[in-house]
């Protein structure tokens, strides 16, 4: 300001710029524009404020919360642990999770899942298959600990004509009131093909394989996602993009176990199976097939959960929500937000809550030339529900 400014504007006279008038103008008018909406009121439980990346909750009948970290390509220390006063500690302790392939079936290797059944047990889904390489042999698996005294009680070694060399066991849910101790059904969500949903008797450890390669695990061929505003796709320096093509994924079992409900990432519809199908393993892969049900469009889904009330959940990776299916099959948005950062894994807690990991995971080096773009703090989000979760026992 020249010697005169000071008089000036001591005695009000001082003119502003006509550039900062124009600023000023433009700041006013920006701040007043219309904005996208929000829906629905989401807490932060959790912020991942340094770390690896999340992708699995589960929200244990006592209220206790447990996470994982798959391996693909983070440094990820311990692959399962529990938050547990305001930290994340490995669980259910860091030896089993040192990774050690020359004892597959005894370490876990790469975590893409936990639940909490209803005999309050959390189970453990073990791809085996650090970096969606193929799977080490006798190392994909389900780990079942105990949470009244934090010990693995029981593993089940998925056998090898059910992991193919393109497996990537990716969600599960369980029933403990078919067979004698339960089934467990669970999605291959290979990126190679064929996908796929795997049925495991937990008494027995027996597992065989429904559905693979059809259309209803399979990713779409005419799906083109589109995240934050760019198409997601697999981008190397010097190659042209190349399609993200995820088959099942998503997996939810309605309340009275009747029901399978499941969806390829790639795809905007959640398809169903009757589940009696699905455990009779004499059941034709023509029969099964026609049993089939498309569900129509949901949107585009990692996750998805049932409550009690007969209600699907489902996330929307493209469009920041998560929807949720009344029984009349309308589609509800309850959660929309621009902090949900592609809605990974849901889970229902006792508490009438859905909660669910919010990862980033679009902002992967994979999908940007090799450029990390995602930020801390990673979120673990929920927003209440008013049901608790499916309980088949």
């Amino acid at each position: 300001m020249s010697a005169i400014g000071p008089v000036l504007a001591a005695a009000g006279l001082l003119i502003a710029s006509p550039l900062a008038s124009r600023t000023s103008a433009a700041e006013t008018a920006s701040a007043a524009l219309p904005s996208e909406a929000t829906i629905g009121d989401i807490e932060q439980v959790f912020a991942f404020e340094t770390g690896p990346m999340p992708t699995g909750v589960t929200v244990s009948h006592d209220g206790r919360i447990f996470v994982n970290f798959p391996r693909w390509g983070d440094d990820v220390p311990f692959t399962v642990a529990e938050i547990r006063d305001g930290r994340v500690v490995a669980y259910p302790d860091a030896a089993i999770n040192m990774a050690d392939p020359s004892k597959p079936g005894a370490s876990l290797l790469s975590v893409q899942s936990v639940v909490v059944d209803p005999a309050n047990r959390l189970w453990i889904l073990d791809t085996a298959a650090p970096g969606f390489a193929a799977p080490i042999a006798g190392g994909a698996k389900l780990v079942a600990v105990d949470l009244a005294s934090d010990k693995v009680v029981k593993t089940i070694v998925l056998p090898a004509d059910v992991i193919l060399p393109s497996t990537y066991v990716n969600d599960v849910r369980f029933d403990l009131s078919a067979g004698r101790q339960g089934v467990a059904y669970i999605t291959d969500s290979s990126v190679t093909g064929p996908g796929g949903v795997i049925v495991v008797d937990l008494a027995t450890g027996e597992a065989w394989r429904k559905l693979t390669g059809h259309a209803s695990t399979s990713p779409d061929p005419a799906f083109i996602p589109v995240v934050e505003g760019e198409r997601l796709a697999i981008r190397e320096k010097g190659k042209p993009p190349a399609p993200f093509a995820v088959a099942s994924d998503g997996v939810a079992i309605s309340a009275d176990g009747k029901t399978l409900f499941y969806c390829p990432l790639s795809s905007r519809h959640m398809y169903s199976v009757p589940t009696a199908l699905l455990l009779d393993r004499r059941a034709d892969d023509a029969a099964v097939a026609a049993a089939v049900v498309d569900l129509g469009e949901k949107g585009a889904s990692d996750g998805m959960e049932t409550d009690d009330k007969g209600r699907v959940y489902a996330g929307d990776y493209k469009h920041d929500s998560v929807r949720q299916r009344q029984p009349d099959g309308e589609w509800k948005t309850i959660a929309h937000d621009p902090r949900i950062l592609w809605p990974d894994t849901l889970s229902v807690g006792a508490d009438g809550y859905l909660y669910f990991t919010a990862n980033q995971l679009q902002r992967q080096p994979l999908f940007h030339e090799g450029r990390d773009l995602r930020q801390h703090p990673y979120s673990l989000f929920r927003v209440k529900i008013d049901a608790g979760p499916v309980l088949l026992r």
